[in-house]
């Protein structure tokens, strides 16, 4: 269980990653205004947002990176349930506010993590 929640935290900091170059760096691209269903002044319009957000993203993903690079078992698993716990929470908000699909790309994915991650704990 311990390999699967790795895994899955893994991929959680890839999709926040993503994320991040999608908002940062392809927000007024055809590819970002076709996932976000925008038009181009829409997008113009709500660049400077989609870049802050964008990085709140990135650093979610760092944060996830983080626990990965540190020693201490224990220091590992409360980053990981700190971050995953905000994810989960962003995700969540964000499907209730912004557009439902959320829960199912960022919330999901994380609240698994979360609970993996808790579940493979030491005793």
């Amino acid at each position: 269980m311990k390999t699967t929640a790795t895994i899955l935290t893994g991929l959680v900091a890839l999709l926040h990653f993503g994320f991040m170059y999608l908002e940062m760096f392809l927000w007024q691209s055809e590819f970002g205004l076709k996932t976000f269903g925008m038009t181009p002044e829409v997008a113009a319009n709500s660049a400077v947002l989609a870049m802050n957000q964008g990085l709140y993203n990135g650093l979610l993903a760092g944060g996830l990176v983080w626990s990965f690079i540190t020693k201490n078992e224990n220091s590992r698993l409360v980053i990981r349930t700190v971050i995953l716990t905000m994810i989960v929470i962003a995700g969540g908000y964000g499907a209730a506010t912004a557009k439902f699909s959320i829960l199912f790309t960022q919330a999901l994915p994380a609240a698994l993590a979360l609970l993996l991650t808790r579940l493979s704990k030491p005793a």
